[in-house]
């Protein structure tokens, strides 16, 4: 696939991300492909929450030094565990950037250190808009420093860390899926 030309950097980051990223299984592939041709059927807006379609988002499993346990934030809007991550904004010119930053503004932890390329695709409905729309998320690990202390921002209920072998009982698929694939890196 080729990307048709758009004006964004992000844009182009995303397509040049996705193209090149090697899917560990056939599921992961299908949704590597179908993230680009999102990609190509809206290049003005594919990248941005504005898209009624669906659009790109971009999260983080946040590690910590000893990679035994992951930060999780209860979700203000969601009332779920979940990793950090959400909307691209307009001053991202990187997916991994846009993990990274929400990733920071979610933990309040500065310092955190990206792992090169994404680990997992996810592709879920939410209610960006009035009558839904999806979320094509890009999914990244960080890992947070010796020591790391946690910040609860607006966006949370709550952010605690739990054993990476014992998520809340209530995590989906896709969370235990990205952990594993987390850990794995």
């Amino acid at each position: 696939m080729t990307a048709p030309p758009a004006a964004a950097p992000l844009y182009t980051d995303a397509f040049e991300a996705l193209s090149a990223w090697t899917a560990p299984d056939p599921e992961q592939e299908r949704l590597r492909r179908e993230f680009l041709r999102h990609l190509q059927e809206h290049p003005a807006d594919g990248v941005w929450r504005e898209c009624a379609d669906g659009h790109i988002t971009a999260s983080a499993a946040v590690l910590d030094a000893s990679r035994s346990r992951i930060l999780l934030t209860l979700h203000s809007k969601v009332k779920a565990w979940l990793q950090l991550g959400g909307h691209c904004e307009p001053g991202d010119a990187t997916l991994a950037g846009a993990a990274l930053r929400e990733a920071t503004e979610e933990s309040g932890i500065p310092g955190l250190r990206p792992l090169p390329g994404p680990v997992q695709l996810d592709r879920h409905r939410v209610r960006c808009h009035p009558d839904g729309t999806w979320h094509l998320d890009v999914q990244y690990v960080m890992i947070a420093p010796e020591g790391a202390r946690h910040v609860v921002s607006d966006e949370s209920d709550d952010l605690a860390w739990f054993p990476v072998d014992a998520l809340p009982a209530d995590a989906d698929d896709a969370l235990r899926r990205l952990v594993a694939r987390a850990v794995g890196r």
